[in-house]
């Protein structure tokens, strides 16, 4: 874990209203959005660089659509961002404007990733920055996703999802970390 985080970037990714239509299912982790605020605040108390990241669907029937009220922010995410990423893809890097570029111009090596979901975007955008040479750390209790069904017809809780991809990340392309270790 870096000492000094006051060049860190937190990155905030699709914290939407659209994620509470019950259409997605079962979810984990309650407190996520709870925490993800705690984050937020300690970044803004410190002015350290903050990133919100909206995905703006392009399918037709999703709540994350632009021009839907899924589409907003949930009330959690409050401020201005330093920069504000909009894709319609799973990472964060393959967004505009380009978050690459804005870490780099800044000379910013280590992000924390928070938002939702844990398994989709959030560990794809890790994996990523693990892959570009960022310092990741993942704020696991910051995250939160849904039940899915595998390829067998099996259900995979949300809790096991998660912590599938604290195993996948950890060491590997990140850091697995909690909200208390950073605000």
């Amino acid at each position: 874990m870096p000492k000094d985080l006051d060049n860190t970037a937190l990155i905030v990714i699709d914290v939407q209203q659209g994620f509470d239509d019950p259409a997605w299912g079962n979810r984990n982790n309650p407190e996520s959005e709870a925490n993800v605020a705690r984050l937020i605040e300690a970044w803004q108390r410190h002015k350290r660089p903050l990133v919100f990241v909206r995905h703006d669907s392009v399918l037709e029937t999703s709540p994350l659509r632009p021009g839907q009220p899924g589409n907003d922010f949930k009330p959690e995410v409050k401020g201005e961002p330093d920069l504000l990423v909009t894709k319609n893809v799973n990472s964060a890097f393959f967004g505009e404007p380009d978050l690459h570029a804005w870490l780099q111009e800044r000379d910013i090596d280590t992000i924390v990733i928070c938002g939702i979901q844990t398994n989709y975007c959030c560990e794809s955008t890790a994996r990523m920055a693990g892959n570009l040479g960022y310092e990741t750390l993942f704020v696991l209790d910051a995250t939160h996703t849904y039940d899915l069904t595998a390829a067998d017809g099996s259900e995979i809780t949300a809790d096991e999802l998660a912590r599938v991809t604290a195993a996948n990340l950890q060491g590997e392309f990140a850091d697995v970390v909690t909200t208390g270790d950073l605000a």
